[in-house]
């Protein structure tokens, strides 16, 4: 590819030198509408294909080549799709999601209600990537209304677009594919590795599968104990949200974020102050917060810490052993094993609080140390995997991001 100075587009692909055409959207494109499909009629099993146009805001992409909706309703009597259809919602809530197109790559799928439905000449594929990205602004401003926004064809038709020769619009649409490809295959590697990571755990927490020595024996038999015997319990100190400051000369954690930012095992502390609030962190801590105003699981979420000197901020519960163990064992452990159990003991209704005294006399299970570090090792190279391709994940969005930038005028 190679960057185009004056003319648009800025990223173009070689051998492609022709101007892109300007004409409006209603001189190359023909408009109707689909036809209503009740939420009640759609069919778990159903015998033929449909589209809602609630779907398009969070099941679809550019392109809809598999369908997730079904019907038993009758073709005949509905609005039928054909291949290179570019669909947009005609009502939706805001207007900026309203902007949200669609190229149906199937003929023989039933198109829903509210539904706009543009039939063209032009690479239908190209069309909903142009559309959703440096168009999108420009539908929003079209759409009219307060409560519910709509967007009518007579609008759409009035929409200025820039139009390549038909073998580079099928090049541009034939790349994007590709990369939304890759962004499918690692999100579906992501899941894939969640769902194994809670399978796995599972298991392990109720003791189906063992950890062997280096003899290749079993560990003892896990004991019982309550949470009381094993933590001695400590309270953060309130760090005023006035007083972050990114090049603050002290690492700091919010209660907040242990719901937002981090997960079991706190890698990087995001957050620097410049105060000298707070408790400070000792390694091996484990730390739960104590309020939410939302509900009480998002307070059992027990997350390791193994940095010295953070000062850990005002609603934070600071579990320390008094014997030997391995934080991150426990902090997988209670997160997931025991969530439930944590969260039916916080308290409260617009405020959730969760008190070391309602928790102190939790059972938990106590392996020997040499299996929980087996064990938080086995877990935590799981998070590797899993971070590793969330990274992988979020670079390919970017880079699409970039390219949906450049590659459209």
């Amino acid at each position: 590819m190679k960057i185009v100075q004056n003319k648009i587009p800025q990223l173009r692909f070689p051998d492609f030198l022709d101007k892109w055409k300007s004409k409006k959207l209603g001189e190359v494109a023909k408009f109707s509408k689909g036809k209503g499909i009740s939420k009640s009629e759609i069919v778990v099993g159903g015998k033929n294909d449909c589209i809602r146009y609630g779907e398009l805001y969070t099941l679809y992409g550019e392109t809809i080549s598999e369908v997730h909706s079904k019907t038993n309703n009758e073709l005949d009597k509905l609005v039928i799709s054909e291949a290179n259809d570019v669909i947009i919602p005609a009502s939706g809530e805001t207007q900026i999601d309203i902007a949200t197109a669609s190229c149906v790559l199937k003929d023989g799928i039933i198109l829903g209600g509210d539904l706009n439905i543009i039939k063209t000449k032009n690479n239908g594929v190209f069309l909903s990537y142009y559309l959703n990205s440096k168009k999108k602004i420009d539908i929003a401003r079209l759409s009219q209304g307060v409560s519910v926004i709509h967007l009518y064809a007579s609008q759409l038709s009035s929409l200025k677009l820039n139009f390549p020769q038909l073998p580079e619009q099928k090049k541009i649409a034939s790349f994007l594919t590709e990369v939304d490809t890759k962004i499918t295959q690692l999100t579906r590697k992501k899941e894939l590795l969640e769902y194994y990571k809670k399978g796995v755990m599972q298991q392990i927490f109720n003791q189906k599968n063992r950890f062997f020595d280096e003899k290749g024996n079993k560990y003892p038999k896990w004991k019982v104990k309550m949470l009381g015997e094993l933590f001695l319990s400590y309270k953060g100190k309130g760090i005023p949200k006035g007083v972050l400051d990114e090049n603050g000369i002290n690492k700091c954690v919010l209660y907040g974020e242990l719901y937002t930012k981090y997960d079991e095992v706190i890698f990087d502390v995001k957050s620097r102050t410049n105060s000298q609030v707070g408790l400070k962190s000792k390694k091996g801590d484990l730390l739960i917060p104590s309020s939410t105003t939302t509900t009480g699981i998002d307070l059992a979420n027990v997350t390791a810490l193994n940095i010295e000197n953070v000062l850990l901020g005002g609603d934070i519960i600071v579990l320390r052993g008094n014997q030997k163990i391995n934080n991150i064992f426990y902090a997988y452990y209670l997160s997931n094993h025991k969530k439930h159990q944590i969260a039916s003991r916080a308290q409260g209704i617009t405020i959730v609080h969760l008190y070391y005294n309602s928790i102190k006399d939790l059972k938990i299970d106590i392996p020997c140390i040499e299996e929980q570090t087996q064990i938080a090792n086995f877990l935590s190279s799981i998070d590797d995997k899993i971070n590793q391709v969330a990274i992988q994940l979020e670079k390919t969005k970017t880079f699409k991001k970039g390219l949906l930038q450049q590659l459209f005028v």
